[in-house]
């Protein structure tokens, strides 16, 4: 295998009056006829996008809005959009599907309800995660610091958090 390049390709599942998500067929598609010999392609349909980002402090944020525009700072790579923004001419604001304060709630005190993601690289994906899937996305904003910064203690806790979105989307009645 050395030299074989991965790719991941994504498709989304049903939503609204599509039963059978283009995004999916094309996704099997291309796994069908692939990407060379020197290329695997791994597909995978999508229900949620999960992005993890970090924050300082000792609690966990769950992110409820992504923000179109106020990106000023740059990134590790020098990079910050000339317009400022996600998309231009997207909406201002996009929230995800997922009920971020009934997690929040039903997780406990370490796990914390937000709606600013703080317009940086983060907040930059989720919106764009948003805007392009559907607003079936979800951004986990983890410490840097304190007990839950350990993975033994975080990664059990994302568990239970990603396992709670799933089953609020596959029962909306569990949101409240």
């Amino acid at each position: 295998m050395t030299g074989e390049e991965i790719v991941v390709v994504t498709g989304f599942g049903p939503f609204r009056q599509f039963l059978e998500n283009p995004s999916w067929k094309a996704a099997q598609g291309l796994k069908l006829v692939g990407l060379g010999e020197q290329t695997d392609v791994s597909i995978k349909e999508v229900p949620l996008a999960v992005h993890l980002g970090v924050s300082r402090g000792s609690s966990v944020f769950l992110e409820q809005t992504g923000k179109n525009s106020g990106y000023r700072d740059k990134d590790v790579c020098g990079f910050c959009p000339e317009s400022h923004c996600c998309v231009e001419g997207g909406p201002e604001k996009l929230d995800s599907v997922v009920n971020m304060r009934a997690v929040a709630k039903q997780a406990g005190p370490d796990v914390i309800y937000s709606r600013d993601a703080g317009r940086y690289l983060c907040d930059f994906a989720y919106y764009c995660s948003l805007y392009h899937g559907q607003s079936r996305a979800a951004l986990i904003h983890v410490p840097s610091s304190g007990s839950l910064a350990s993975a033994d203690r975080l990664v059990p806790l994302l568990q239970t958090l990603i396992h709670t979105m799933l089953e609020q989307l596959e029962d909306p009645s569990e949101t409240t």
